[in-house]
């Protein structure tokens, strides 16, 4: 919105002239984001706690994978302590994330609009899994489960979105782009996929979508990788969208993708807006509302970008919790054992005694070291 308000203006008013500047706008994203938590955050999580009060819950771990993935899944004192601390904070998220967007991007990138729609729409089935867990609620002889969306219309509601944007990402990157898988290390080495990019494109984003749902189990645990691959996406965009740096560090170049690095920003600000009041003793859960909005917006910006698969590498602490859960699952299944004491890892080192602190910090550590080998790969060509 100000970039078309004001920057016609730049001939009149020439401070105006930094509205054409992409770092400019990033900048102010985030730091609109930011303000606007701060803002809003005190008054929502009042709603959210009005409005969830005597609706005890249990964090997203426990039913994430089964019983079988999460261990035994007796109730936890740590587990009890927290129930009356709302969720669904990811509401937080998505509207500072949207306002902030708006405000400093620029409306004809249709980039935008479509990782934007697939945030909103994941935010949305995430919401409705949310609201539906808080609803429909049932005791076992373990602990609380709850009746969200049942795992097979929320995987196929993920991956029709997913489809159609891949879809539509890939007729608006340029031939060949739109149809291949960018390899990173190499210069010009594109997989052929023909047809089938949408698919790749949707197996992205859904799985960078349950990734990041399955690593939400400790107060600031997620929304901290997600901030730091958010950033990392930023700079990723910015250079693929620039002819003369994607030629320069030999990386496809996406016309058009540069804008994303203000979504980005964005949701940088957001994050951090939300990790306020998320961090240790947490005020508010981010819930699936939350996971799987920032996690397909990561996804869908990845595809946008074309870099797919350093989206592995820079989130790889989401990959690593994702893979924790099928692998307790198969070993279970087919031998009867448990690898890990419990599963996502992060529940490993939990029931090896480490403290939620220890564990969030140690973790961001990781995420921090796999986002510097994943930009890296700009580089090393």
């Amino acid at each position: 919105m100000l970039y078309h308000l004001l920057y016609p203006l730049a001939d009149q008013i020439g401070a105006f002239n930094v509205f054409r500047y992409l770092t400019f706008r990033t900048g102010g994203a985030v730091m609109t984001a930011l303000f606007l938590s701060f803002l809003l955050g005190p008054p929502l999580i009042r709603w959210l706690r009005a409005t969830q009060n005597g609706m005890p819950h249990n964090r997203h771990p426990v039913s994430a994978a089964s019983a079988v993935a999460v261990d035994d899944a007796r109730t936890d004192p740590r587990v009890l302590l927290k129930q009356s601390t709302p969720t669904m904070g990811g509401l937080l998220i998505l509207l500072t994330l949207t306002l902030s967007t708006l405000l400093w991007v620029d409306w004809r990138n249709p980039f935008v609009w479509t990782v934007l729609a697939v945030t909103l729409t994941y935010g949305a089935i995430g919401f409705a899994d949310d609201w539906l867990k808080l609803r429909y609620r049932q005791a076992d002889d373990y602990a609380y489960r709850y009746k969200g969306l049942p795992a097979r219309v929320k995987f196929a509601a993920q991956t029709v979105v997913a489809v159609i944007a891949a879809w539509i990402l890939g007729n608006l990157l340029p031939v060949p782009l739109g149809t291949s898988l960018a390899v990173p290390f190499f210069k010009d080495l594109l997989i052929p996929l023909g047809p089938f990019f949408p698919l790749m494109g949707a197996f992205v984003v859904v799985g960078s979508s349950n990734a990041v749902n399955l690593t939400d189990g400790l107060d600031g645990l997620a929304i901290g990788p997600v901030m730091i691959a958010a950033s990392c996406f930023a700079l990723i965009a910015y250079l693929a969208g620039n002819a003369i740096f994607a030629n320069y560090l030999g990386i496809p170049y996406v016309p058009g993708t540069g804008e994303l690095a203000v979504f980005c920003g964005a949701m940088v600000g957001a994050s951090m807006g939300f990790l306020w009041f998320n961090a240790p003793p947490a005020m508010v859960f981010m819930g699936d509302t939350g996971s799987l909005s920032t996690g397909g917006a990561l996804g869908a910006v990845a595809v946008a970008a074309k870099h797919e698969l350093v989206l592995a590498i820079v989130g790889g602490l989401f990959v690593l919790e994702a893979v924790s859960v099928i692998v307790q699952v198969l070993s279970f299944k087919l031998t009867g054992r448990r690898v890990f004491r419990m599963a996502p890892l992060h529940h490993h080192f939990e029931r090896k005694g480490w403290q939620e602190p220890t564990i969030v910090i140690r973790f961001w550590i990781v995420a921090a070291i796999l986002a510097l080998i994943g930009l890296s790969t700009l580089k090393l060509r």
